[in-house]
């Protein structure tokens, strides 16, 4: 049995902006990301250059809004550190100066209460190993999730010292 290729469907410029302003609605996106869907489009360069600007004048696409965000979700949902983070938004495409205002969105209380949470966790985690080898763990887990060793150090000292 053969089967018989998909009838290819054509859609004007109008279609076309409205996919793409749904693209936008269904969450923020940046125009990095908003340009490689159009790129499925094949459109010419100047006619993806006018939706991205329409999309833009009638705010379905900001950058700083996408930055902020990025920046929120991942802390609070994947408990990322700013380093992850800034590099998640860098492969976005986006510039220092939105980057700057994304991490701005993040409270140092709630980064510090995070990062006590995910130390306290992680030991917990590692009970039946050697205090020097959990600390081994835990900061190579710290390091994975984006967080730099200075920001977390004196808080791992802090609950190491205490006893479980």
């Amino acid at each position: 049995m053969t089967s018989r290729p998909a009838k290819q469907t054509y859609l004007s410029i109008d279609q076309i902006r409205k996919r793409m302003a749904d693209y936008c609605v269904y969450r923020d996106r940046s125009e990095r990301e908003v340009r490689r869907k159009l790129a499925e489009f094949r459109l010419r360069p100047e006619v993806e250059d006018d939706i991205v600007a329409f999309l833009i004048q009638h705010q379905f696409l900001d950058d700083l809004r996408f930055a902020r965000s990025y920046a929120r979700g991942k802390f609070y949902h994947n408990r990322w550190g700013k380093r992850k983070i800034v590099e998640g938004l860098r492969r976005h495409g986006l510039t220092e100066y939105y980057i700057r205002q994304a991490l701005d969105e993040i409270p140092a209380e709630d980064y510090a209460a995070t990062l006590r949470r995910l130390i306290a966790r992680k030991r917990q985690s590692l009970s039946g190993v050697s205090p020097a080898k959990r600390r081994t763990k835990i900061i190579a887990y710290l390091q994975s999730k984006g967080y730099d060793y200075a920001e977390f150090k004196n808080i791992l000292d802090e609950i190491c010292q205490t006893p479980e």
